[in-house]
C-alpha cells in the first residue's frame, strides 16, 4: 500500500474578529450633571447679586447709600413702632429704607413674573419637542439664553443702563426656555439613560448637583461681591453659562433613541402635555399623575417658602445672627442635598422608594418644627441638622412620575413638572412672605410650623398610593392563584 501522504501543516487560523457589540447596547454617555451644575451656579450667582445691585442703584437714585451688604434696621430695634415725626433724621432714614425695599421688591416681582410667564409657553413648547428631535437642542437653547441674560446684566452694569433692561434680559432667557427648560431636559435626559431601578438615585444625584452649586454660589458670591463689587462675579456667571452651552453642544451625546423631525411651532406639543393628565397609557396612571403632581407642588412650595424666610428669621430677635453665622446657616441648609443623597442610597438597600420618601418627609417636618421654636443658635443649627434627609422625597416623586409615562413622553412630563416648580416659587413667595409679618406678634416661627403642617398632605398622598398599589397587587395575585381542588 502506498504510504500515507505527509500530514499537511496546519494553516494558522486567522485572528478572531472582534465580536460586534450587542445590538441593544448603547455606548456610555457623558453625564448631564456637569451641565446642570454650571447652569445652577450661574442662576445661583445672578439671583442674590441682582437683588443687591437693584438695592444699590435704586437707593443711590433716592439719596440712600447705607447698604453695604449687612445693613438692617437692627436686632430688636425699638424705634420701629415709634412716631415717625418724632424720630427726625432716623425716621427719614427708616422710611427711605422702606421705600427702597418696596422698589426692589416690585422690580424683583416684575422680573420674576416676566421670566415665568414667557418661559411657561416656551418650556411646554420645547420640552415635548425634545421627545422627537432630541435633548441636546433643548439643553443648548436655554443655556445660551442664560448666557444672553447674563451678558445683558453686564451691559446694564457697565453702561449704567436703566434697571428695566434686567427685565429685558430675563425675557430673552425666557424665550429660550430659561432655567426651567434646563431642569426639564436634564431630568428627561436621566430618564432616557437610566433603568427603572436606578432612576431614583440618578435623579437624586441631579438634585445633589443643585444643592452643591447653590452652596458654592451663596457662599462665594456674597464674599466676592464685598471684596470686588458686582462685575467679576457676573463674569463668572457668564463663563458658567457659556461653558454649559459648549458642554451641551460639543460633549453631550444624544439620549433619545429614535429621533424624528418635528415642527416646532405647532399646538401638538401643548396637546402632548395636556394628554399626559387626560389620556395616559394606563387608566390608573391619570389620577396617580395628578396626586403625585399635587404632592410635588406642596412639597416644593414649602421648601421654597421656608428657604426665603431663613435669613429674615435669623437676623431678627432673639437669634440676631451676624453675616458669618448666616453664611454657615445657608451652607447647612444646602448640605441637606448631599446628606439626603447619601441617606437615600443607604435606605434603598432595605426599603422601597415610597418609604424612603416618607422618612424624608418626616425629617422635613421635624426640622421645620424645631426651627419654628428656635430661640438660640444651637437650637437653630439643630433644626438644620434634623433636615438632613429633607430632600429625599423630591427625587422619589420625580422618579415615580417618570415611570408613569412612556419613553416618548419624558420631555413633556418634565416640562410640565418644571412649570409646576416655577409656579411653586411664585406661590411660596406670596404666601410665606405675607404670612411672616402677619404672625410676628404671636409667633415668629409660625410660617415654618405652617409648612410642617402642609407637608402632612404629601406624606398622606404618597403613603395612600403605595397602600392602594399593594392591595391591588395582592388581589391580582389572589385572583391568579389556582383554587384548591
Amino acid at each position: 500500500a502506498p504510504p500515507p501522504p505527509p500530514a499537511m501543516a496546519a494553516e494558522p487560523s486567522p485572528a478572531p474578529a472582534a465580536s460586534p457589540k450587542p445590538p441593544g447596547r448603547r455606548p456610555a454617555l457623558p453625564t448631564v450633571e456637569p451641565l446642570l451644575f454650571l447652569a445652577t451656579l450661574c442662576v445661583g450667582l445672578q439671583g442674590p447679586l441682582a437683588t443687591q445691585y437693584l438695592w444699590d442703584r435704586l437707593g443711590a437714585e433716592r439719596g440712600y447709600h447705607g447698604y453695604n451688604g449687612s445693613d438692617s434696621a437692627g436686632c430688636g430695634n425699638s424705634s420701629a413702632g415709634a412716631d415717625p415725626g418724632s424720630l427726625g433724621r432716623a425716621g427719614h432714614h427708616l422710611f427711605l429704607v422702606q421705600e427702597v425695599e418696596a422698589l426692589v421688591s416690585h422690580w424683583n416681582l416684575y422680573i420674576n413674573l416676566g421670566g415665568f410667564f414667557v418661559s411657561l409657553f416656551s418650556v411646554t413648547l420645547l420640552g415635548p419637542w425634545s421627545d422627537s428631535v432630541g435633548r441636546r437642542l433643548a439643553l443648548i437653547l436655554p443655556t445660551a439664553g442664560l448666557a444672553l441674560q447674563t451678558a445683558t446684566y453686564l451691559l446694564v452694569m457697565y453702561l449704567e443702563l436703566h434697571v428695566a433692561y434686567f427685565l429685558l434680559g430675563r425675557i430673552l432667557s425666557g424665550l429660550t426656555g430659561d432655567y426651567n427648560l434646563i431642569l426639564a431636559s436634564s431630568f428627561a435626559y436621566v430618564a432616557d439613560t437610566s433603568g427603572r431601578r436606578a432612576r431614583t438615585f440618578r435623579v437624586a444625584v441631579l438634585e445633589a448637583c443643585l444643592g452643591t452649586a447653590g452652596m458654592v454660589a451663596s457662599i462665594g458670591g456674597g464674599q466676592w461681591r464685598r471684596a470686588q463689587g458686582y462685575i467679576n462675579p457676573f463674569w463668572l456667571a457668564f463663563a458658567a453659562s457659556l461653558a454649559a452651552t459648549l458642554y451641551a453642544a460639543l460633549c453631550l451625546r444624544e439620549s433619545v433613541k429614535q429621533r424624528k423631525p418635528a415642527r416646532l411651532f405647532t399646538l401638538s406639543h401643548y396637546k402632548a402635555v395636556y394628554r399626559l393628565y387626560t389620556a395616559p397609557e394606563h387608566p390608573s396612571a391619570r389620577w396617580k399623575l395628578a396626586l403625585y403632581s399635587l404632592a410635588f407642588f406642596l412639597l416644593v412650595t414649602v421648601h421654597f417658602g421656608s428657604k426665603d424666610l431663613y435669613v429674615l428669621y435669623e437676623l431678627g430677635f432673639p437669634l440676631c445672627w451676624a453675616s458669618d453665622l448666616i453664611g454657615y446657616g445657608s451652607a447647612a441648609s444646602y448640605l441637606a442635598y448631599l446628606s439626603s443623597l447619601a441617606g437615600l442610597r443607604l435606605l434603598q438597600l432595605c426599603l422601597a422608594d415610597t418609604w424612603v420618601a416618607e422618612i424624608g418627609l418626616i425629617s422635613n417636618i421635624a426640622g421645620l418644627v424645631v426651627i419654628s421654636l428656635a430661640t438660640t443658635t444651637p437650637l437653630m443649627f439643630t433644626g438644620y441638622g434634623v433636615l438632613f434627609l429633607s430632600m429625599a422625597a423630591t427625587p422619589v416623586i420625580r422618579s415615580k412620575l417618570s415611570k408613569l409615562v412612556s419613553e416618548a413622553e419624558q420631555g413633556a412630563l418634565f416640562a410640565s413638572i418644571a412649570c409646576v416648580q416655577g409656579l411653586c416659587s411664585l406661590v411660596a413667595t406670596g404666601v410665606f412672605n405675607s404670612l411672616y409679618p402677619a404672625t410676628l406678634h404671636f409667633m415668629r416661627g409660625f410660617p415654618f410650623l405652617f409648612g410642617a403642617i402642609i407637608l402632612l398632605i404629601p406624606a398622606a398622598i404618597i403613603g395612600w398610593i403605595e397602600i392602594w398599589d399593594s392591595k391591588r397587587d395582592y388581589n391580582a395575585f389572589q385572583d391568579a392563584a389556582p383554587s384548591p381542588a
